[in-house]
Formats: structure tokens, sequence, C-alpha cells
């Protein structure tokens, strides 16, 4: 192998083509039987499935590591290892995790511990999961927030167990009158006969209300909405208030970590990281080969047919079939010409979201922090996730400020020390701390923001600090990263950590665009599998599971 992950002899052997002119002829070698633009996780899966199903994928990575925003980096050094940008685990279904042979490959997740927010007036809230735990727990807020909580998980609970096998579905083509996708609507209709009358009308109000109208009809205490109205604006360029956030929180809750824990999450060992080299061992095992430092400059297309890929350096390798897990707008918009595309998918390219306004920080911590309203806790009740956010309003005033143009006077952050269940991450007596936090504006994408950024997670760390004295001193080491560098270096086009935004208009049949949630694309044997198609959002390879799938189908179709 050489250091690209590559074998000497499958180089040797599949060499490209220099003359660019035999691209323009369509004489391109098919050197291999698939192409995956894009090394992050959902193109790792779809080259294991393709590997599996017995094709020769070659995945080409712009980046010198494959993972996309699931990489562990050592930003400080060897010794201490952060999930720079992707930061815990909860939906990639156990369809992928087996069928890959994930766990042979290195995969491991454990769970998280419990949640725990603390709050500026010295009380805090410490959710287990155990019901009269949390019932006490929750009484000191709110007598009926205790009570409804137990209903309001079986509620949630009863929506999710008819909508989250949507995810591994493929959207049909709503609106085709051809047999073929008659059929496939007739099927997925026939998979929402679980859902009653009442339910049909909670799960469309779940993908049109705000998060905040939703917690409104079920809680009370400001503390209690507002830790849980986060899971609806994580990621998102939207506020609690804003229609559409109530989905968000579900499509974050229907997950769990194989423990059948509904909405549970979990830490790779290893980090995030630990989880894209996972699925690339497995790819290579079955005989994918893998290409990294090779930037993507063209797709070759030739008579409205895929021929291969054109790399910056000038090598060309060719294929019928070529897979883009690389963001719609680079996809459609930069590395095809756009004659080659209808008119109307363009428009509807140039028209997909992808706003942000996230902004990740990275600590290295002397120590555990200490807080004020809970000076004795254990290093295990710290173990999942330690948020800060005060209420529904603390979170809406965060947006408004970003959506004003000036960053988040006081920002919210989901923070995890995974260090806590993983002492690989750092050396002994120190941690590792991830604050996943919103929001800055979201046209900081266009610029680096340097100074700006670093006064902003000054006033992260400090909000943190009042809470927990001495926190602040206890910083040695942090890495910031903003929507510019999410955008440059690892291709989240805005900064979006979903490669578009979870908005009702940008979901299931419609994403990335009205007749192509299918995985295919205008060009003849271009497939695509980004967080921009259906199942993405999150670590998940399910768009790359699905991909697959769609590929081999039409493969049988056309024999």
């Amino acid at each position: 192998m050489d250091r690209h992950g590559v074998s000497q002899n499958a180089l040797d052997r599949d060499q490209y083509i220099p003359d660019s002119r035999s691209a323009a002829t369509g004489h391109i070698r098919k050197t291999y039987d698939a192409i995956v633009v894009g090394g992050g996780h959902n193109g790792l899966v779809a080259a294991a499935c393709l590997a599996r199903a017995g094709l020769t994928p070659l995945v080409v990575e712009a980046r010198a590591t494959t993972g996309g925003a699931a990489t562990t980096e050592t930003p400080w050094g060897p010794e201490f290892k952060v999930t720079a940008l992707s930061y815990v685990m909860s939906l990639m279904p156990p369809t992928i995790v087996n069928g890959l042979r994930l766990k042979e490959h290195g995969y491991r997740v454990v769970p998280m511990g419990p949640d725990f927010m603390p709050f500026p007036d010295g009380r805090s809230l410490l959710l287990t999961g155990e019901e009269a735990h949390d019932r006490a727990r929750l009484s000191a807020f709110s007598r009926r927030d205790a009570e409804n909580m137990p209903r309001y998980d079986a509620w949630l609970r009863g929506i999710g167990d008819v909508l989250s096998p949507l995810l591994l579905k493929t959207p049909p083509k709503i609106g085709s009158t051809r047999p073929r996708d008659l059929i496939e609507q007739l099927r997925m209709a026939w998979g929402m006969r679980g859902l009653s009358t009442r339910g049909a009308a909670d799960a469309v109000r779940l993908f049109t209300m705000s998060v905040s109208d939703l917690l409104d009809e079920w809680f009370e205490s400001p503390e209690v909405k507002g830790t849980m109205a986060i899971n609806g604006v994580i990621g998102t360029w939207a506020g609690p208030a804003e229609p559409g956030t109530a989905y968000v929180m579900m499509h974050h809750t229907i997950g769990d970590v194989g423990d059948g824990k509904m909405g549970g999450w979990g830490y790779p060992i290893g980090g995030m990281g630990a989880v894209a080299a996972a699925i690339r061992r497995s790819a290579e095992s079955s005989g994918a080969h893998v290409l990294t430092g090779a930037p993507v400059e063209r797709l070759i297309v030739v008579d409205g047919r895929i021929r291969g890929v054109a790399l910056r350096d000038g090598r060309e390798f060719g294929a019928p079939i070529v897979v883009a897990a690389t963001h719609p707008k680079i996809t459609f918009l930069d590395q095809i010409d756009r004659s080659e595309l209808p008119p109307d998918f363009v428009r509807d390219i140039e028209r997909w979201r992808s706003r942000s306004g996230v902004v990740k920080i990275n600590l290295a911590l002397s120590r555990l922090p200490r807080f004020t309203s809970d000076p004795d806790l254990s290093p295990q009740e710290l173990s999942g996730s330690v948020e800060l956010c005060h209420s529904l309003e603390y979170i809406e005033r965060a947006f408004q400020d970003a959506r004003e143009g000036r960053p988040a006077a006081a920002p919210f952050s989901d923070s995890v020390i995974p260090s806590i269940l993983d002492p690989t991450l750092c050396p002994e007596g120190m941690h590792v701390m991830s604050m996943f936090t919103q929001w800055v504006p979201h046209t900081w994408s266009a610029e680096p923001h340097t100074e700006e950024l670093d006064a902003y997670a000054d006033r992260v760390i400090g909000l943190y600090d009042e809470l927990a004295p001495g926190f602040k001193a206890s910083v040695v080491h942090r890495q910031v990263i903003g929507p510019h560098q999410m955008e440059r270096e690892y291709g989240l086009v805005g900064g979006n950590i979903f490669h578009g935004e979870l908005s009702p208009d940008q979901l299931f049949h419609l994403r990335p665009a009205p007749g192509y949630a299918d995985f295919t694309t205008p060009v003849k044997g271009l497939y695509q599998c980004s967080s921009a198609t259906h199942g993405g959002g999150g670590v998940t390879g399910i768009a790359g599971y699905l991909c697959s799938r769609r590929i081999l189908r039409d493969r049988r179709w056309r024999r």
C-alpha cells in the first residue's frame, strides 16, 4: 500500500489517460466499475456497499484523510485527539453497521451519560433516563412538566416508530405517472398504514411546526423547554420559533446506538474519525481503492453520460458510474458544465439553502469543570451533554443576534466531554471538550472573521466559567472552527453540517431537487449520495447505502 491507501499494483494497472483530448471524444478507459467523489462517511459507505456487491470502486478524496466532517484530528500534537466537527453517533442503522461488519473493522460506540444543564440561578437539571430520578429533578422546575415528560416521550416514540423506517426508504418520484414510479408511491403509502388519523395529523404537524410551539403544548418551565429545544435547532439556520424546527428535533431523536433506546447517543472510541476509518477498512477489505489528496476538477460528461473524473493535477480516471458524495452546489455548479443539465434542475440547486452559523470549539482541559449548582458531580454524571442553554428565549435571542448581522452575545452550546468515557483521546488526568455552538451570521462563510471568532469563543468559555468558576483557567488549548473554514477545508458549503437545511421544503422527495431524490441525477450514470440527499443529516451512512442500492438495482434492470 502507498501512503494514500491504494496498492501500488492497482495504481500501475489503472493508469490515467494524460491526453485530455481523449476525454473530449469519450475514449476514456473504464479502469474502474465506479468512482466515488468524496471520501466522507457517505461516500465510503457507498464504496463499501458496491465493493461487497462485486464491483471495483475508486474513492477520490480532496483532503489528505478520509472522513469528511467525521474526522479525528490532532491540532495540539499527537497526545490530544479531537473530533473536529461531528462529535457524537446515533443515527447509523444496524443495517449498515452489521452489513459492512464495521465492528470487525474497529467500530465501537459507548452510550453517552446523563444530560446535565446548569442554570445561572444555581439550579440544574440532571436527566438520566430513569423515570423516578428524572421525575424528581423535573418537579423542582414544574410538577406538570414532570408528569408530562413520560407521556411526551411515549407520544414522540409512537410517531418515530412509523417515521424512522422512512429514513431507509428511497423517496418516490411523487407526481410521476410512470408505472414504476406509481408502484413506488403506493408502496410508500402502504408503509404509512401504521399511522392512525390522529397519528397522521401529528406527523404533519411535526414537519411544519416550530419546536417552540410544540414544546409550549407540553411543558411550562422555561428551563425544561430550553433544554429540549436544542435538538430542534442544532446545526440549523433557524431559531426555535421557526416553522419546521419540530422535525429537526424529531430527526435527532429517532436514532439509537444499538441499545434499543430511542434518542440515545454515543461516543465512538477514538473519535468520529474512527467511524470513517472502520468504514474505509470495510470498503478496502472488499476490494475498493481509496485515493486521498486528489481533488476533482471536473466530472467528464459526454453526450449526456458520465465518463469519469478529471483531477486537479491532470489525471483522469474513467468509469461508467460516478457517485458524487460532495455538496450539490460543488457537484452541479462547479464540477459540471451547466449546459449538461436541465435549466430547472440548475435553478433548484442554485436555490438550495445551505446556510449555517455554527462555530465548533474544541478544548483541551487540565481538569473537569466543577459547577456551582452541583459541585460533587461524578465524572460519569458529566459524561453526557453539558449544555449551555438557559431557556427558549435564550436560544431565540442568540439566533436573532445572528439574523441581525452580529454574532450572538450569549451563544448556546451543546457540549460533551468524551474523554471521560474514552481515555484514548488525551493524557491521563486531562480531558477534551467538544462545543457545538450557535450562532454567528451565516454570511461569515465568505470570510475567515478570525478575530471575531476568537472573541465569540471567549464569550462561550466565559459563560461556562460563570457556571463553573475556574473553567476558563483550566483551558490548555483551543481550536475554533467557523463557517468559512468549514466550507473551504471540509467542503461544507455555507458551513452547513447537513449539506442543506432540514426545512420542510428540503426534505424527502425534494432533497435536493424534485425528481432527483432517488439518488439519480440528470446525467446518465451519475448518482449522488451527499448529506443533501435523503437520509442525510448526522453521521448515518444512509444516503451512501440507499444510493448503492439504487445503482445495483439499475444495473439489474439494464441487464
